[in-house]
């Protein structure tokens, strides 16, 4: 029998460039959301920086995360520009746990300054923690249909996306969020940068939240940097 999940989406505070300093304020996160699951935004680890240097899984500044997950049993969600064995480089959804780090995810749909510097993902991704099938997404992908729709068709219980957005665009989440967990009767969580994250982001969106399979949002953070939202799935 599948077990209720507790879920966190976090809006941290970033510095741009500096991974060290960021995988220590995640670490501090992961063990302050009282979380199975921690969801960072895109590119958290660096913020919304296109020219950050790429980063791999096994990076020791990470170890940070790693101990914290290792403390709290969480399993982290973050975002980095990433180079690895498939090319790239991508803008990545990494998941630490308390063993290391992986590449989880690399995103397919890619903005236009964006594909100038990467390389756009080949396929959806799943992740399981605790018999709960995850999808994951970055940002543009959940403005794309055929994204969630390719994603839920491999049998998936929630979306899972880390983006980043102007404070302009803070309706537009909460529009694609529950469009997915409508069509698609699944969970969804969306982390959402808050604060200034690069990149031209001087005040970027946050409201971060989680909806229902049903659409209805049971837990928004506000616009707020270090904001930490949580609900449990069952």
């Amino acid at each position: 029998m599948r077990h209720p999940l507790a879920m966190a989406v976090a809006q941290p505070l970033c510095v741009s460039h500096d991974v060290a300093a960021n995988a220590v304020r995640h670490a501090d996160t992961v063990r302050s959301a009282g979380a199975r699951v921690v969801v960072f935004p895109e590119l958290s680890l660096t913020g919304y920086e296109l020219a950050a240097e790429a980063i791999t899984a096994g990076d020791p500044r990470l170890s940070p995360v790693v101990e914290a997950c290792a403390e709290t049993t969480a399993t982290a969600l973050v975002g980095a520009p990433v180079r690895d064995d498939t090319g790239g480089p991508y803008i990545a959804t990494l998941a630490i746990d308390g063993t290391g780090a992986a590449v989880a995810y690399r995103k397919m749909w890619l903005g236009a300054a964006e594909a100038e510097r990467f390389a756009a993902g080949t396929e959806p991704a799943v992740l399981t923690v605790d018999g709960w099938r995850l999808g994951l997404a970055i940002c543009k992908d959940t403005g794309v249909a055929r994204h969630a729709a390719d994603t839920a068709a491999l049998g998936i219980d929630a979306y899972l996306a880390g983006t980043v957005k102007s404070a302009e665009e803070a309706g537009l989440q909460d529009e694609r969020a529950r469009r997915i967990a409508t069509e698609h009767g699944v969970w969804v969580a969306v982390a959402s940068f808050a604060g200034s994250t690069g990149g031209g982001y001087t005040q970027a969106a946050g409201r971060s939240g989680i909806w229902a399979a049903d659409g209805l949002a049971v837990a928004s953070a506000g616009p707020e940097t270090g904001a930490v939202t949580r609900a449990t799935l069952r």
